[in-house]
């Protein structure tokens, strides 16, 4: 066992060369809450332990396993999801715990920035921290031409602040308060809930995940968006299931098909962020990073969850937004041309964009013009023009290549229990495509 200042001193030191930028003193600055029985570092919560004289401690080995798994990482400061504006700030409630509804506690210390009990204890406008990590340094604050503002953090540590979300949640749930001296002794803080006034209940409430969370083995096959989304009770229901892409963390949302209305499987909102193309318009994508991941290390895992949905399986196809972004990343990669800046490395020209006219419902009028954008000397513009059904005939022949497993499944000769008609998706009038309840 190991003083809590001593703690701060090795946590420092462990995770300097941290790709994630972490907070020196998780365990004594006001907002750890020691007291409570457990300190949240990262994904991994560590017990603290009071002795018989009355000062807190914490494992050394527990500390070093935290530091590691935080060290381990890798955090792309490009790569970054929306996490809420102005309109989801709700508010002052009580959460019961650390990290209860991260989000807003975020977007509430980014609108009052300064608040008089920080100044007090010497930490000027420094927010609290969540989960060891100093998520001050690296949100982001974006207007799109909008006069409210949004906030944005790297796709990593809203990752990370979800697996903590859950790891406490299980850990309040499960514990129950002991004698002093043992990991769930003490209390917090009077400004915050103790512990002791949250043990596993009978019933948990209703907006919390059911215990434990099972992996999702297609159990929404073929269901319509439109009719599931408005019964009762299915927040909860898909909570109760592990992110069918990631599988690490709870779902949160029920990821769609907004072309045909089918109901793909549970996601995080990580990964609902992730496979969300990039709209400039209605009819518009920019073909970002993450494509690098959607068709290329990752694209097994994304073509078949793409595929859960009917309609894309039968017709051996995507919507038409992310087939856009397969046409202009994968199938017109040899028509980008490439720079060759002062330091003598070619780089690919400018940003590729992806507009197309029509729609699914009229294949043969919908076509696909790939362009760049950004380009340093101005003389590229539009780099190829693809009618919808070559474009789908090409995916369709790398898709055999690419995942044989998931082609198999495809086909025209796949049509059962297709839908005749189109299904009327909800529509998400919340601005952020998150709240899809």
């Amino acid at each position: 066992m190991i003083p809590l200042g001593h703690a701060d001193r090795l946590w420092a030191g462990l995770t300097a060369d941290s790709a994630v930028p972490v907070f020196p003193e998780p365990f004594t600055h006001p907002s750890a809450c020691s007291r409570a029985g457990y300190v949240l570092l990262g994904a991994r919560v560590v017990e603290t332990v009071q002795d018989r004289g009355g000062a807190w401690g914490v494992r050394e080995t527990e500390v070093r396993r935290a530091a590691a798994e935080l060290r381990g990482v890798a955090m792309d400061a490009a790569d970054l999801v929306r996490i809420g504006g102005p309109r989801n700030i709700r508010a002052e409630e009580h959460p019961g715990g650390l990290l209860r509804h991260w989000r807003r506690r975020i977007l509430r210390d980014v609108q009052q920035p300064r608040r008089p009990e920080w100044a007090a204890e010497g930490d000027g406008d420094r927010p609290p921290h969540l989960a060891g990590i100093d998520w001050p340094r690296v949100v982001v604050e974006r207007n799109r031409g909008r006069t409210e503002p949004e906030w944005w953090l790297p796709r990593a540590v809203v990752r990370l602040l979800d697996e903590a979300e859950h790891a406490e949640a299980h850990r309040l749930r499960t514990t129950r308060p002991g004698p002093a001296g043992s990991p769930a002794a003490g209390l917090p803080a009077p400004s915050r809930p103790p512990a002791a006034a949250v043990p596993a209940p009978s019933r948990p409430p209703a907006d919390e995940p059911a215990a434990p969370v099972r992996p999702y083995r297609g159990e929404l096959k073929g269901q319509s968006y439109a009719v599931l989304s408005r019964k009762p009770g299915t927040p909860r229901s898909v909570a109760g299931w592990l992110c069918a892409v990631c599988r690490t963390v709870p779902a949160a949302v029920l990821d769609h098909c907004h072309e045909h209305g089918d109901v793909r499987a549970p996601v995080c909102r990580s990964c609902n962020t992730l496979e969300r193309p990039d709209h400039l318009y209605s009819t518009d994508v920019r073909v970002a990073d993450r494509y690098a991941r959607l068709f290329g290390s990752d694209a097994v895992t994304w073509l078949g969850h793409w595929h859960r949905c009917t309609g894309c399986r039968a017709r051996t196809t995507l919507p038409i937004p992310h087939l856009a972004a397969w046409t202009a990343h994968v199938a017109c990669r040899s028509l980008r041309p490439s720079h060759r800046p002062p330091d003598g490395r070619r780089r690919p020209c400018g940003v590729l964009r992806v507009s197309w006219t029509g729609s699914h419902h009229a294949p043969r009028s919908c076509l696909f013009t790939v362009s760049v954008d950004f380009c340093p000397s101005g003389e590229h513009r539009v780099l190829a023009r693809v009618p919808y059904r070559e474009a789908a005939g090409r995916f369709a022949a790398w898709l055999a290549e690419t995942a044989p497993v998931v082609a198999a499944e495809a086909g025209p000769d796949r049509l059962d229990g297709l839908p005749t008609r189109f299904r009327p998706v909800v529509v998400d009038t919340g601005g952020g495509d998150q709240a899809l309840f």
